[in-house]
């Protein structure tokens, strides 16, 4: 049977009552209000009333549209991909302060990051993030908001002389330990957020996974270092800059995933590889046309 005759099928069933034979209908097992949930639900492939294929019925990774390796093409789309700029956003931020984590060029205070975390990595980021709400990615909004979020509070806590939050945790004063061990537990906290994220990429791309994987151990480790301090009871230096190496690795994996979404054919030579994992829905189907051309 075809799809629109299955289609016409099913609405028939549904609009129609059975029955026995002798003029008298059976009694329906659902009753009207719902069948129009059922039909309703069918409509979107689940439900009693769903004709689903078993073979296919596997999930798209989160909507496959905030990896660029999985978006879809430009043509046709009332919206543009807001993925790009919101990793172009993650990306220079993490960048500036991945470098100042790194004792690059003797800079030890980050003030200059808070410019970016405010107006770049911040608001930027979270329209971005919004904008994919827009289009119907769940995942895109919840990761990008959700960093940009970041950036805005950590442009907040560091803001020189603006909100005082480190000078009322005695950031500046003779026994910063409240500070170190209130901050140390804020970046925690987002390597929790950040490993429940990677979850979410496993099926994507080797490129969008070893964002998240670089970020993961970004947070892990600066939480660290400021938690377990060296034995002057300062940041321990040699594991902030092990974190800031890492952050370097998530900026430019950020910037790279940000380029393959941008270039496509309207604007480049050739498009960005990006690396599918063998289990998700592009390598199965690669896979599958090889195992076929071969046999």
């Amino acid at each position: 049977m075809s799809a629109p005759e299955a289609s016409n099928g099913l609405e028939k069933d549904v609009n129609s009552v059975p029955s026995n034979g002798g003029g008298a209908p059976i009694q329906p097992q659902m009753s009207a209000e719902e069948h129009q949930v059922a039909r309703a639900a069918a409509r979107f492939g689940y439900g009693p009333l769903a004709h689903v294929n078993t073979a296919e019925a596997s999930l798209p990774p989160f909507g496959g549209e905030f990896q660029p390796g999985l978006y879809k093409s430009v043509e046709g789309r009332k919206f543009a991909n807001p993925a790009p700029l919101g990793l172009s956003a993650f990306a220079l931020t993490t960048f500036v302060l991945s470098l100042i984590n790194m004792g690059t060029r003797d800079i030890s205070s980050p003030n200059i990051v808070v410019a970016l975390a405010f107006g770049y990595g911040g608001l930027v980021q979270l329209l971005s993030g919004m904008w994919e709400m827009a289009v119907g990615n769940t995942f895109g909004a919840t990761a990008l908001s959700s960093y940009g979020g970041f950036w805005l509070a950590f442009a907040i806590v560091l803001t020189p002389g603006g909100f005082e939050i480190g000078e009322a945790l005695g950031e500046t004063g003779p026994d910063p330990t409240p500070f170190f061990n209130s901050f140390g537990l804020f970046l925690m906290g987002w390597f929790i957020f950040t490993t429940i994220m990677l979850f979410c990429t496993l099926k994507s791309t080797v490129a969008f996974f070893l964002l998240f994987f670089f970020l993961d151990l970004t947070f892990l480790l600066l939480g660290i270092a400021y938690l377990h301090r060296d034995a002057e009871g300062g940041v321990n230096v040699p594991v902030q800059k092990a974190g800031g190496f890492f952050g370097l690795l998530a900026a430019f994996a950020a910037w790279y995933n940000a380029l393959a979404g941008i270039a496509d054919t309207s604007n480049s030579f050739f498009i960005i590889p990006v690396a599918h994992f063998p289990w998700s829905p592009t390598g199965r189907t690669r896979r599958s046309k090889t195992d076929r051309e071969q046999a």
